[in-house]
């Protein structure tokens, strides 16, 4: 019985993240993020795309569809060190197969929402999606560590997410998950791959400093 609900939950999290590529990435390559509309929808598309997971899978696996988010809770004790590989493990798969459908559906070329080292370099990208990672993760930590905001959780994550991307599109076209940004980037491959490394690490930095600092501040609360 209880194989058959971490199934369940990883099944959700392959969904979860399927459908936050598809639609997120898709809307970046329909319209692009070179424009106030492209900029304002794909921000918008990736905060929605939250929004509709949270109250179908929520329920399910929690709605994570981000490494770094798994990350964050099993450093808060929510998860097993067995769930947290079975999530992550499900979330790279489900972003590679949403990358692989949008391919099929725009082709390659389309560059399929890929995440992109700034002209200034790593450094300062490394920089920003950890910041970037760490204030999202940071909302998800807090609406979801109160059984009293459970109904609006996923609103509040979706908003987040937006708020994120509103700012990071034009730095890095914002990864904040390594999961998001590793499934366009093996579909396309090539020199894509060299910089992949940024927008895996940095999210679970920022992810893991959002962990330790929700738990610092919550024990200064309770005393």
């Amino acid at each position: 019985m209880k194989e058959n609900e971490s199934v369940k939950k990883y099944l959700a999290e392959f969904i979860g993240t399927f459908v936050l590529v598809l639609f997120g990435c898709g809307v970046a390559c329909a319209l692009g993020c070179d424009n106030p509309a492209g900029y304002l929808a794909t921000a918008l598309a990736f905060g929605l795309v939250i929004v509709a997971m949270a109250y179908s899978i929520g329920n399910i696996s929690g709605c994570h569809i981000n490494p770094a988010v798994s990350l964050a809770m099993f450093i808060n004790n929510k998860m097993t060190l067995e769930d947290f590989i079975g999530y992550v493990i499900a979330q790279f798969l489900g972003a590679t197969a949403g990358a692989g459908v949008l391919a099929y559906f725009v082709g390659k070329k389309s560059g399929l929402g890929i995440n992109s080292i700034h002209t200034f370099g790593w450094g300062k990208s490394f920089i920003i999606e950890v910041i970037l990672t760490f204030v999202f993760v940071l909302a998800i930590i807090g609406v979801t560590s109160k059984e009293s905001l459970s109904s609006v959780a996923g609103i509040v994550i979706g908003l987040a997410l937006t708020l994120v991307h509103l700012l990071g599109i034009y730095f890095t076209g914002t990864s904040v998950n390594p999961a998001r940004s590793f499934g366009p980037s093996v579909i396309v491959g090539g020199d894509q791959l060299k910089g992949l490394w940024v927008f895996i690490v940095a999210p679970l930095v920022g992810g893991a400093l959002a962990a330790y600092c929700y738990k610092y501040l919550a024990d200064k609360q309770s005393k």
